[in-house]
C-alpha cells in the first residue's frame, strides 16, 4: 500500500492568530489595571510590557512543582511589584493572569477557510499538528480552537523530552504518521523552529508563513548540510499553489 504524504503544522500564528488574541486581551489587562490601581496610562502599559517579556522569556519546568498557571499568575504579581514599588494583593495578581488567559482564549478560532483549506487537505494527505510550549496551555488552545478533528495526530512539545526544532521530536511524527522525513512538508511561521527544524529532520520542503515585507524568496535552504526547497508565504492559505509546485 502507498502511504499518502503529510504535512505537519505549526499551530500559533499558522493557523491561529495569537498574537493578535493577545494584544487584545493585553488591553483589556491594561484597562483593568487603570481602573483598579487608578494608573495613569503610562504606568499601566509598563505592567503590561513587562509582563509581556517575562513571559517571552519564560521558562518553565512542570517538575519544579508549580503550574503554569502558578507562574504566570507570578510574572504579574512580578510585574505589578517592579513598576509601582510595592507587593499587590495576590488576588490581584490572579485576577489579571485569568482575565489575560480567558480573553486572550476567547478570540481564538480557526477561521471557516483555515477550516475548509484543512478540510480539503486531509482528503489528500496525512495532517499532524506540531506545537511548542507546556501541555496546558497548548491543549487549552487545541479544544477551544476544535483542532483535532482536522488532523491525524496532535503533538505538543512539552509532552515530550525535546521540542521544535529538535530532530526527535519529528521522528515521533513521522513514526506516528508511518511516513519517511522525505514524505513530508513542514509549515510554520517560526524560522529557529519549525523552519530550522523541519530543515534538520530532512522534510521534503518547509513553508514559512511570513507577512514581513522583504521576507527571503522561495529557493534552496542549507541547514546542518541538507538542501531542502524552502517557500515563503504570507498566509497558510496559499499552502495549496506551494503543494502544486511540489508535485
Amino acid at each position: 500500500m502507498v502511504l499518502k504524504k503529510a504535512i505537519l503544522f505549526d499551530l500559533d500564528n499558522t493557523l491561529i492568530d495569537t498574537k493578535a488574541a493577545h494584544a487584545v486581551a493585553i488591553e483589556k489587562i491594561h484597562e483593568f489595571l487603570k481602573n483598579t490601581l487608578n494608573l495613569d496610562d503610562d504606568t499601566a502599559s509598563r505592567i503590561c510590557v513587562k509582563f509581556k517579556h517575562k513571559l517571552k522569556h519564560e521558562c518553565f519546568d512542570p517538575a519544579a512543582g508549580r503550574s503554569i498557571d502558578d507562574v504566570r499568575v507570578g510574572h504579574w504579581e512580578e510585574s505589578i511589584m517592579e513598576t509601582v514599588g510595592s507587593r499587590p494583593t495576590p488576588s490581584l495578581a490572579t485576577q489579571c493572569y485569568f482575565l489575560w488567559k480567558s480573553s486572550r482564549l476567547e478570540l481564538l478560532s480557526l477561521s471557516p477557510q483555515i477550516r475548509d483549506l484543512l478540510t480539503q487537505l486531509r482528503s489528500r494527505y496525512k495532517l499532524l499538528l506540531l506545537t511548542n510550549g507546556d501541555t496546558q496551555t497548548q491543549r487549552e488552545k487545541v479544544e477551544t480552537v476544535g483542532c483535532e478533528e482536522f488532523f491525524d495526530a496532535v503533538v505538543v512539545g512539552g509532552e515530550h523530552a525535546e521540542q521544535k526544532p529538535h530532530v526527535s521530536i519529528y521522528k515521533l511524527c513521522f513514526k506516528m504518521l508511518g511516513v519517511e522525513a522525505q514524505d513530508c512538508v513542514m509549515v510554520g511561521d517560526t524560522l529557529d523552529t519549525d523552519i530550522q527544524g523541519g530543515i534538520n529532520a530532512g522534510v521534503r520542503a518547509t513553508v514559512w508563513i511570513s507577512s514581513t515585507e522583504g521576507a527571503v524568496a522561495d529557493g534552496p535552504v542549507k541547514a546542518d548540510g541538507l538542501h531542502v526547497f524552502g517557500h515563503t508565504i504570507p498566509t497558510v492559505l496559499e499552502l495549496p499553489h506551494v503543494l502544486e509546485q511540489l508535485k
